[in-house]
């Protein structure tokens, strides 16, 4: 289920992307968003997933999720994700 939760995640900040003029600002404001409201076992569960296109079995294979917009988000969170200690709720 945690694809699915970074695929949400990703779809969201897509849209705040695409409902703003300065898109880029709104895709790295809302990834910031998520990352400041997302508590410690999210950050946990989201953490044993394994980095997008690396698992070809799975959704966070070489699918949809993996390339564009949604695959910079991705990796950009799970980029965040791997650089933040375990124990602390920040980025």
């Amino acid at each position: 289920m945690g694809a699915h939760a970074l695929g949400a995640a990703a779809y969201a900040a897509k849209a705040a992307g695409l409902a703003a003029t300065d898109q880029a600002a709104a895709v790295s404001n809302e990834i910031s968003w998520q990352l400041e409201h997302m508590n410690a076992p999210v950050r946990a569960a989201l953490r044993q997933l394994p980095p997008l296109g690396e698992d070809s079995a799975g959704p966070l294979g070489s699918g949809l999720l993996a390339s564009g917009i949604l695959g910079s988000i991705i990796r950009r969170i799970q980029a965040v994700l791997d650089s933040s200690s375990p124990e602390d709720g920040a980025r």
